[in-house]
């Protein structure tokens, strides 16, 4: 079983599975779990298969929601990803330049919004991130 996190050097490597619908998000092998936690959270299923040599973990976007929605909750899960500090990937059959837009933009008022209210927290570091067509940290395929 081959692992595109792995292969590719990245945290996160989203894509349809070949010869399916299934929509994956791979990590590295032994990836912490705070990644897998949070790709939970963000509404990916996580799978796991143990054999008897390594045990294989990977996430899946629901199978019963429509092609639609799965490339919207797949890109929507990206901005987040991206402002945890990983490395994500994402293919062209799955990005949705529209939800990544309005998920980067919940992103944004939600920093806002904290930082606003917090007066005794250090305004965070991490650069906000663009609404152009492609985040720049992604990579194209």
């Amino acid at each position: 079983m081959g692992n595109r996190a792995d292969d590719e050097g990245t945290d996160v490597e989203i894509y349809v599975r070949p010869l399916t619908d299934t929509v994956h998000a791979d990590t590295p092998t032994g990836a912490p779990e705070r990644l897998l936690a949070l790709l939970d959270s963000l509404g990916f299923e996580r799978k796991v298969l143990t054999t008897a040599g390594p045990v294989y973990v990977w996430h899946e976007v629901p199978a019963e929601l429509t092609e639609h929605e799965k490339k919207q909750l797949a890109t929507r899960a990206v901005p987040s990803l991206l402002m945890a500090g990983y490395l994500v990937n994402i293919s062209n059959d799955v990005w949705d330049a529209a939800a990544y837009r309005d998920a980067a933009s919940v992103l944004r008022r939600q920093r806002t919004s904290t930082s606003a209210t917090s007066v005794s927290e250090p305004p965070a570091t991490t650069a906000s991130i663009g609404i152009h067509d492609r985040p720049a940290s992604t990579r194209r395929r």
